[in-house]
């Protein structure tokens, strides 16, 4: 494979600084390429120093690469995300600070790739003109536009759109926390292309756009230079990173072979000595008793069902008109007051991924609350779809939410908090609400954080910035 990768990054037409930089180079002999666009968080030097630590950890971890390439790569950001946090916590200019990346290997000999992601860069695939996006955007905006919420053009002009919901130097500790990148791997197939890129790129050109270049007949550095202009032509807001890889290996061709004619030869030289068709009469005759007995065997399961049909009606019909049934509707109605809140438990209980979704034409009354809901997952994105109240039950005291300081990424949307002594619990920071009203709430959110007991405590108290129409002060790109 020659000229097969390349990258480039650009300032733009705004930034006085490029937070971008990237990865695309040969590995372990040329066995593997390595391919990755990273975005600096922060602003300044911060996001620079942030990319420049993911950028030098990536290829050292990659220098003697062995074993299972999942398992190295997730080993790989975290070594990255534990220095990115320690230079935050070492450097007070650089506590804000932090990354997102996607990281390709691409496997040339088996014709694939295996990648990793976190944050809102993202990884394309290019197959047989289309063009199709491997990663999700780890962002409110993203997960709107990944379900359909938003159109590709509206995510592009949406005011949150940089704002992020994880990245390297978020926390520490992500070597026990397997959810928190995004894994995956697909068949690379000659021919194929991926294409790695930062926000600045897909901010900037839309989906189509992109496409056309990529299909062109150019080769990967013009590819990429007209990746670059385009978004610069569109107003170049952000810092524009681009990496191209191709997989040119020679197609596979299959010798032309005539199996088929063999089989017939074989078919029809059999059948040369008995011209006189005595196999199809046996095989014209043969079916007429089965067909009469499966009619006579379905004609009588039928008439059954029917008539086991016809007395289970009946049955209830008469059940419908005694006396039971009326207390039975009123024991429903009565149940139907914790019916909500049994059902929100369930949802809570059985969550399969981190985001939960509340449809008013599931909850279409208020949901009671009798006992507090706790957030026993780091990550949660809970979603309404239209108008879903919370309210609590007569005798019950507490907050409606239990977050616990585990909890790294909350996010509640379009909930209205009604009537509770105390809404939201949390002694985690990280919590955003977006559109979330509290009406007649005495504590609409209360932070608390554990403490040791019997010692002196140095430290401030962190400002929580939440503003009228609960729209969250962003993480600065």
């Amino acid at each position: 494979m020659v000229d097969n990768f390349f990258g480039l990054t650009d300032t733009g037409k705004v930034r006085g600084n490029n937070e971008d930089t990237f990865i695309v180079q040969s590995s372990r002999g040329g066995e593997y390429i390595l391919a990755s666009a990273i975005d600096g968080v922060g602003g300044y030097s911060g996001g620079e120093i942030a990319a420049a630590l993911a950028r030098e950890s990536i290829i050292e971890y990659f220098e003697n690469p062995g074993g299972d390439l999942t398992t190295m790569m997730i080993q790989a950001l975290v070594n990255a995300n534990e220095k990115i946090y320690k230079e935050k916590i070492e450097v007070k200019e650089h506590d804000s600070m932090a990354c997102v990346l996607t990281l390709a290997v691409v496997d040339i000999k088996n014709n694939q790739f295996h990648y990793i992601h976190v944050g809102d860069t993202r990884l394309y695939l290019l197959r047989d003109g289309s063009l199709v996006k491997l990663t999700k955007d780890q962002s409110f905006v993203g997960f709107l536009e990944d379900s359909g919420r938003l159109t590709e053009e509206a995510a592009m002009t949406h005011p949150k759109r940089n704002e992020i919901n994880k990245a390297l130097g978020f926390n520490t500790g992500l070597e026990n926390d397997h959810d928190y990148f995004e894994t995956g791997s697909s068949p690379f197939l000659p021919g194929d292309m991926i294409l790695l890129c930062s926000d600045g790129l897909t901010d900037m050109v839309n989906k189509k756009d992109i496409t056309d270049i990529l299909t062109s007949d150019s080769s990967l550095e013009d590819m990429a230079h007209q990746l670059i202009d385009a978004a610069n032509a569109k107003g170049g807001k952000d810092n524009i990173t681009a990496v191209l890889v191709r997989n040119d290996n020679p197609l596979q061709k299959q010798e032309a072979v005539k199996p088929s004619a063999v089989a017939k030869k074989k078919v029809v030289s059999n059948e040369k000595p008995g011209p006189e068709k005595i196999v199809a009469d046996p095989v014209v005759l043969t079916p007429e008793p089965t067909r009469k007995k499966s009619n006579s065997t379905a004609v009588m399961l039928l008439s059954i069902l029917s008539i086991g049909l016809l007395a289970s009606t009946i049955y209830l019909l008469w059940m419908r008109g005694q006396p039971q049934a009326a207390q039975e509707q009123v024991l429903v109605a009565d149940s139907a007051i914790v019916s909500g809140e049994t059902s929100l438990s369930q949802q809570f209980g059985t969550l399969n991924g981190d985001t939960l979704v509340l449809n008013d034409s599931v909850y279409r009354e208020p949901i009671t609350i009798s006992k507090s809901v706790n957030f026993d997952t780091d990550t949660l994105y809970v979603l309404s779809r239209g108008k879903i109240v919370l309210r609590p039950d007569s005798s019950f005291k507490g907050p409606a939410f239990l977050i616990p300081a585990s909890g790294r990424n909350i996010v509640l949307n379009g909930l209205t908090f009604d009537g509770f002594d105390i809404g939201i619990a949390s002694q985690s920071k990280n919590v955003r609400l977006e559109g979330v009203k509290f009406i007649n709430v005495r504590v609409p959110v209360q932070f608390s954080f554990n403490a040791p007991s019997d010692s002196f405590m140095n430290g401030t108290l962190a400002e929580i910035f939440i503003r009228k129409d609960s729209l969250v002060v962003p993480i600065k790109r």
